[in-house]
């Protein structure tokens, strides 16, 4: 889209700057010579607007159809890109040929009708303007036969008219090229006019600055205390409540894990706390301060944050891990590798810390992607950690490492541990049990146990399944 509006800005603004001095001025030549003839000429000008108003509803309407189709189509070639693998084992290549072929046949029959709709436009408008030049023709000569006109006059005449013809064109090209773009001015205004549902306040953004120009002095020390006073919570497009005058005190150091099925809505508590969506009533304090009150940067800034499908950027190893102090030196990196078994990946590859994991680290395993993440937060030093599903992707005995690498960096730090595996958060402070997205339970893994609830249920089941499975590779 601003590739197209930055073609047309840039070659037509010069041209158009001369083309409309030469229009300009031939028609006062014309005028002067010759007014009523002149006047045959100048008609092309609402002959053109009326034409352009004709057929931009339709060719504007066509236009939003074939971005439509060109977005499904990339869209679709991307996801055929990214799940080539899954396409191949479940044997459905001709069917998604065949969808493909569907979207890209669409997308060509709407760009064949808005050739033709655009074709009538630039041929009625060049009908037009030759139609002028002939009457102009037979008027002239007849005023020249009667003597009421000179041969020089009529020549003269009829070079401005000529030459007036180009701008037209250009004119009429221009305007076909407004309409075309006017679908990509449209798509970048809306994405430009779209207004972020979690923004900081003017006040806020004097005081703490924001995401590109912060005011890091001004930033006070995260000590981790997060409570939730009364939370209301829907999501921006949600018609329910998810939470309903939810009340939380979490204390600086204290370990909170989240468990719950998938789907259960164990994420929302932990996006509300990291700000990443806001409280639809109530109050989320930090530090006993309302988070709504400091900026956002400040927040994420003493966040580390490790996905259940963590993201690598192209470059080194080393590179990655940097990312959560862009200022650490080597030593400290190492440190901060080994401290989460991020070294046992690094050992396995030819250049080590220096080695390429690749667009998106598609060179490593989801579990070593997980370990190199973790390791980047750990070296970013956070006051909050969320972990979440860390260790879902990591073998048995990666997972014990890791496990040991949490009990001893997490202390001093509020933690967030969302999990499947009920083994991973046995010695959390305090356990919330999620279903259909409210919190049923809540207390450590003794007292859940002893209620003999849900989590009790959840943690039967999960321990005879792992049981079982221990037992077969026995």
């Amino acid at each position: 889209d601003t590739d197209r509006i930055g073609t047309l800005l840039s070659w037509n603004v010069m041209e158009g700057i001369w083309y409309g001095s030469y229009l300009f001025g031939a028609a006062a030549v014309m005028l002067f010579l010759r007014p009523g003839l002149a006047l045959y000429v100048l008609m092309l000008v609402p002959l053109t607007g009326t034409a352009a108003m004709f057929f931009q509803r339709k060719l504007t309407r066509l236009e939003r159809s074939i971005r439509e189709s060109n977005a499904r189509i990339t869209g679709n070639f991307n996801e055929g890109i990214a799940g080539a693998m899954t396409v191949k084992t479940l044997g459905i290549e001709e069917s998604m040929d065949e969808e493909f072929l569907k979207e890209t046949g669409e997308m060509r029959r709407q760009a064949v009708m808005n050739g033709h709709v655009k074709g009538m436009f630039l041929s009625l408008t060049s009908f037009s303007g030759f139609a002028a030049l002939s009457l102009v023709l037979w008027q002239g000569g007849m005023l020249t036969e009667q003597g009421l006109m000179e041969l020089g006059t009529l020549s003269v005449f009829m070079s401005y008219a000529l030459g007036i013809m180009e701008p037209v064109r250009w004119v009429v090209k221009v305007i076909s090229d407004v309409i075309t773009v006017r679908v990509n001015i449209e798509r970048l205004a809306s994405l430009q006019e779209t207004e972020p549902d979690v923004k900081d306040t003017p006040e806020v953004i004097e005081k703490y600055g924001d995401s590109f120009r912060p005011k890091k002095a001004a930033w006070e020390k995260v000590r981790g205390d997060v409570r939730f006073e009364d939370v209301t919570f829907r999501y921006p497009d949600g018609s329910e409540n998810i939470l309903e005058h939810f009340n939380l005190k979490i204390p600086a150091g204290t370990t909170v894990a989240i468990v719950g099925e998938t789907g259960a809505g164990k994420s929302t508590l932990v996006n509300l706390a990291c700000r990443f969506f806001e409280p639809t009533a109530g109050t989320i304090l930090i530090d006993g301060k309302d988070y709504r009150e400091r900026s956002q940067l400040w927040l994420h800034s003493n966040i580390g944050y490790v996905l259940q499908n963590p993201h690598l950027f192209s470059g080194s190893i080393k590179e990655n891990i940097r990312y959560g102090r862009l200022d650490a030196t080597d030593e400290q990196i190492e440190a901060a590798a080994k401290a989460v078994s991020a070294d046992t990946v690094v050992e396995k590859l030819e250049n080590g810390y220096d080695s390429d994991v690749g667009e998106g680290g598609d060179r490593l395993s989801t579990g070593e992607k997980q370990l190199i993440s973790f390791a980047r937060a750990v070296l970013a030093d956070p006051a909050i950690f969320v972990l979440d599903e860390a260790t879902s992707s990591i073998d048995t005995q990666t997972e014990q490492l890791i496990q040991n690498a949490i009990a001893h960096l997490l202390k001093g730090r509020t933690s967030f541990l969302i999990a499947h595996r009920l083994s991973t958060i046995r010695h959390a402070d305090i356990i919330l049990v999620v279903k259909d997205g409210k919190i049923i339970e809540s207390g450590s893994h003794e007292d859940l146990l002893r209620k003999k609830g849900y989590y009790f249920s959840l943690y039967t089941k999960q321990f005879e399944k792992e049981a079982s499975a221990q037992l077969l590779r026995s």
